[in-house]
């Protein structure tokens, strides 16, 4: 017996129930529509492609806890919209990032030939192996690898405080080293790489 997919509640209920037919009924009947709508909010295909994939992907991953209170066309589309919102904000934090990094590169390089610009970033290089062992650990794991103060917690075994400690203790020591280029150079050796995997 064939199931009247074109129902709402017959589609929703199928959806809820995993079963994949009503998914890719889903699938073929909006895809077209949804992905003419991220493209006029985009005006790029690979974004507009990104955002009909995420909201396709969110729908089956949340199947059992759908709950539509207007049209499930309508639902979709908005679904489309917040997932737009969603992407260009990350683009924009991105992009001021990138601006932060080029900005203070170009404050940097501004007082530093090659040489000295070298021999500054050695020197924080050694300054941050210089730490106590602990405080480098967290350091690193906190500037370089990106982990929030609850993963490195985790991670370590430790409170919460003491990886908070140990970030203060790092900073404090190191700005005693290196002076008010400290977080211009730590942004450029550390936080930008980082966050351009993200």
């Amino acid at each position: 017996m064939s199931v009247n997919y074109n129902d709402q509640t017959t589609l929703i209920l199928h959806l809820k129930k995993g079963e994949e037919n009503a998914f890719i009924y889903l699938v073929e009947t909006y895809s077209n529509r949804l992905y003419g709508y991220a493209l006029s909010l985009s005006h790029d295909k690979v974004i507009a492609q990104d955002v009909l994939q995420n909201v396709f992907l969110r729908i089956w991953e949340k199947r059992k806890t759908i709950d539509i209170n207007t049209s499930f066309q309508n639902y979709l589309y908005k679904s489309v919209y917040n997932e737009f919102l969603n992407i260009y904000k990350k683009q924009k934090s991105t992009m001021l990032l990138e601006q932060k990094y080029f900005e203070s590169l170009e404050r940097i390089t501004l007082g530093y030939n090659d040489i000295s610009l070298k021999k500054a970033i050695e020197k924080i290089t050694i300054e941050i192996q210089n730490l106590p062992p602990k405080c480098r650990e967290v350091f690193v794991l906190s500037r370089k690898d990106g982990l929030t103060n609850i993963e490195i917690s985790d991670y370590l075994n430790v409170s919460i405080k003491t990886v908070e400690a140990h970030i203060t203790k790092a900073f404090s020591e190191l700005r005693k080293k290196l002076g008010d280029n400290l977080e211009s150079f730590l942004f450029l050796l550390l936080d930008y790489p980082k966050h351009l995997k993200r």
